[in-house]
């Protein structure tokens, strides 16, 4: 596999965003639960706010935006997921005890592929996260 990209996708930055109405909720799973940090924000932009997420100096991250007329975004399946690949297994443990205790446990996957090494735990939108314990591809 190629650490490159092509000559014609010269890419930037990558941001997946989505919209909440937990905006607040949201910001607390993944920066205090998951332990992301949030690396910027906005208010008051044609009736949204909102929250990027990600990993400090990294080119990609997450979005999430509220608008002031309500923004629910009811996740599409359960197999719809954000993985993230970790190889320390004992880092996984202690983020899953946290969002545990946090009121987010983990819950039985769709596919049961993403039990034999990972934790699902759902974000408070119902959106789905996977900590897979391996280093990935």
């Amino acid at each position: 596999m190629s650490e490159q990209w092509s000559t014609e996708l010269q890419v930037a930055q990558v941001r997946v965003a989505r919209p909440t109405d937990k905006l607040n909720e949201i910001e607390k799973f993944y920066c205090e639960g998951l332990g992301l940090e949030k690396v910027g924000s906005f208010t008051g932009h044609q009736g949204y706010k909102g929250v990027m997420i990600g990993l400090p100096n990294a080119s990609y991250h997450l979005e999430f935006t509220e608008h002031i007329e309500g923004s629910p975004c009811p996740a599409p399946s359960k197999d719809n997921l954000l993985v993230l690949y970790m190889p320390q297994h004992e880092i996984i443990q202690r983020i899953a005890k946290r969002l545990a205790h946090m009121g987010y446990p983990e819950v039985e996957p769709e596919n049961p592929y993403w039990a034999e090494k990972g934790i699902t735990i759902e974000d408070p939108d119902g959106w789905r996260l996977v900590l897979m314990n391996t280093a990935g591809i």
